[in-house]
């Protein structure tokens, strides 16, 4: 079972222009296919005027689906680059569309590999790279005259709190790598006052 996996940190966009021909990437995080598409289609939307969208997406932790899109170029020059470029980085859960305006000159199959692989690089450095990590999801309840102390050990402990219901008692989600760890934390700082259950798993950005 995969346990950590790198996508990209965010929304990305980049613009290069070769032999007058313009080459505008956009990059994004996307969690389904639908997503990707959405993207995608949002980029035809934004650009109705460019003359070709290529793209590619790569989804799942263990990049379990891939798809390309050449959109009218010669077939293997636009949206295969764009996928090796998303493969070549390691990632996944990750959509790149490279929209083209014509500027009037061949670039031959070499030339338009290079300007979608060129193009798609700097969309990705762009947004950035993280890496998604799976944690157990706890759920902690504890007074509420403790809770703010709590809080603070909990994120302090490097886990990721999730949500904070407040009542009486107080409910704490969070996502913890070590959950042994965090629970002798807990009785630390509560002396026994506090439960914590394990309630699932969950993906955290690190």
């Amino acid at each position: 079972m995969v346990e950590r996996y790198r996508t990209v940190a965010g929304p990305g966009r980049a613009t290069i222009e070769i032999k007058n021909s313009v080459f505008a990437c956009r990059v994004a995080r996307v969690e389904d296919e639908a997503a990707a598409r959405d993207v995608i289609a949002a980029a035809r939307r934004e650009h109705h005027d460019a003359g070709h969208h290529c793209s590619a997406f790569v989804l799942g932790p263990q990049a379990e689906l891939t798809r390309s899109s050449d959109d009218g170029e010669p077939s293997g020059t636009a949206g295969a680059p764009i996928l090796q470029v998303l493969l070549g980085a390691g990632l996944t859960d990750v959509v790149a569309v490279v929209t083209r305006w014509f500027g009037g000159t061949l670039l031959g199959a070499g030339g338009l590999v290079r300007a979608y692989t060129a193009a798609a690089r700097a969309g990705l450095d762009d947004a950035g790279i993280l890496v998604r990590e799976r944690r157990q999801l706890v759920e902690i309840s504890v007074p509420a005259s403790l809770a703010g102390r709590l809080e603070n050990a909990v994120r302090h402990a490097g886990a990721d709190v999730r949500e904070v219901h407040w009542a009486d008692p107080v409910i704490i989600s969070a996502a913890v790598r070590d959950p042994d760890g965090l629970a002798r934390t807990v009785a630390e700082h509560t002396a026994g006052a506090a439960t914590m259950i394990i309630i699932g798993q969950a993906w955290t950005d690190t």
